[in-house]
């Protein structure tokens, strides 16, 4: 499939589904994608297995190319609705995730202290102190979850590493609700085997998960974009919304992406 990756360490703005006007931060090499999963969805394509894994940018890099960007579009009276960490993988991933989360707080305030800090992340690497804490000081930590059941992760996700679902579930209880879910929704077939999270009983074991993470808000989407693997179908805004509604009638905020 024709999938991409970013080849800057800072991109766009582009228009986001969610974010609005979204200037892009990308953690991760520019020729490659390091990831603790390997959806077989992903934009990006697949996870780089090899040696040839690119360089991660330094901090001071990040933080150069992020000011530049900035003064110069406050300068041009251009607008900036959210920085989102997203990129070629995991951002959470970077040893200096947590550092370059403050410079990012520090230079929103001095150059667009109304746009919002967003970090788009698979939450694996939550447990970790000092990611849970970076998280904390963003507006939008969005956190992804595609399934309430451990054998459709791995099917969709494709963990790479150890990987368990009660383990993962506990860690955003820690959030205390101070989190927006995200799920993908696809069907299809991969490597043989149906793939579909859309099923009742999938639907209804995301429920419950809702229930105990109480996320204060949800983001239900589909694919835009080319994936990784062939054979993947986008759901419909219908069912989307059939899905969201019985996420409202919980109490969720849900916020729908097709």
């Amino acid at each position: 499939m024709s999938t991409f990756l970013f080849d800057d360490i800072v991109f766009g703005p582009v228009q986001s589904r969610r974010l609005g006007v979204s200037l892009g931060v990308n953690l991760l090499p520019t020729n490659s994608k390091v990831c603790t999963f390997d959806c077989i969805y992903c934009e990006c394509g697949w996870t780089d297995k090899g040696e040839n894994v690119g360089v991660l940018p330094k901090r001071e890099q990040v933080v150069a190319k992020l000011e530049s960007i900035l003064s110069e579009r406050k300068q041009n009276n251009l607008p900036i609705d959210a920085i989102t960490f997203a990129g070629n993988g995991e951002p959470t991933m970077h040893p200096n995730f947590a550092e370059i989360i403050n410079d990012t707080v520090k230079l929103r305030q001095k150059y667009y202290p109304e746009a919002r800090i967003s970090v788009l992340s698979n939450a694996t690497l939550i447990h970790r102190p000092k990611v849970f804490h970076a998280l904390q000081l963003v507006d939008d930590n969005i956190l992804k979850l595609d399934s309430g059941i451990e054998e459709t992760i791995r099917k969709i996700n494709c963990p790479l590493g150890s990987f368990n679902l009660e383990k993962l579930i506990t860690d955003l209880e820690a959030f205390e609700g101070g989190l927006t879910l995200q799920t993908m929704f696809i069907r299809g077939e991969y490597e043989g085997a149906s793939v579909d999270n859309t099923t009742k009983d999938e639907i209804e074991q995301w429920l419950n998960v809702l229930k105990r993470i109480k996320p204060n808000k949800i983001m239900v989407y589909t694919i835009a974009r080319d994936t990784a693997a062939e054979g993947i179908i986008a759901v419909s805004k219908i069912e989307l919304e059939e899905i969201a509604e019985k996420a409202r009638a919980l109490g969720f905020e849900v916020q729908v992406s097709a």
